[in-house]
């Protein structure tokens, strides 16, 4: 027996992910949006909830977005994520000395995560903050397991090191982009080849 277990034969990944339970899903919008720019792809929502789900039972899926009540684009894209399976949890954002603007939503991902206990047998955290570790720890005692999606180059380590389970972004982004659009403005092309795929439609 033991060596079956070293051998890693006991289970197998897939069965190991029909044993998640009840899933919760906590996505870290801003640390989302950044990721998406870095990997040069624009996220399909959609995609993105069957992916993370992968055919286990879904609680509830929170997403977490600093708001600019000024932007309509904003509030249209966030309309939708309410009526296509998200609770959208917003918070204004506030202007920083530099000029630029943040809403830091950490605090409400963790006390929702912790509040949930008991209603999900598996969280899972799309950021790479790592000031989410300690609330990651905390669920996991409570008997949670962790599943972290994030991009390693924004990922802490001390988050990783506290997850049951991490997936990398960068292994997953085929599943979860929109299909390309050549006028999007964050796919990292030439313009050259812009001109092209702009001719050929």
């Amino acid at each position: 027996m033991l060596n079956r277990i070293e051998s890693n034969d006991l289970f197998t990944p897939e069965q190991v992910l029909e044993n998640r339970g009840r899933v919760a899903i906590f996505i870290d919008g801003s640390n989302l949006f950044y990721a998406a720019l870095q990997l040069g792809i624009e996220i399909d929502y959609t995609k993105l909830l069957c992916r993370l789900t992968a055919g286990s039972r879904l609680l509830r899926s929170f997403f977490y977005t600093g708001v600019d009540r000024t932007n309509e684009k904003q509030q249209g894209f966030l309309l939708w994520m309410r009526r296509n399976g998200y609770r959208v949890i917003s918070k204004d954002l506030v202007q920083l000395p530099d000029g630029s603007k943040k809403a830091n939503l950490d605090v409400e991902i963790a006390v929702d995560m912790m509040a949930l206990v008991g209603s999900y047998d598996t969280a899972v955290l799309v950021s790479g903050d790592g000031d989410l570790a300690y609330a990651v720890d905390a669920v996991s005692y409570r008997g949670v397991r962790v599943e972290v999606v994030s991009l390693r180059s924004m990922t802490s380590d001390s988050l990783i090191n506290v997850a049951d389970r991490y997936i990398d972004l960068e292994m997953i982004k085929d599943d979860i982009q929109k299909t390309s659009r050549p006028n999007y403005a964050y796919r990292p092309l030439s313009g050259l080849t812009l001109m092209e795929e702009h001719d050929d439609r």
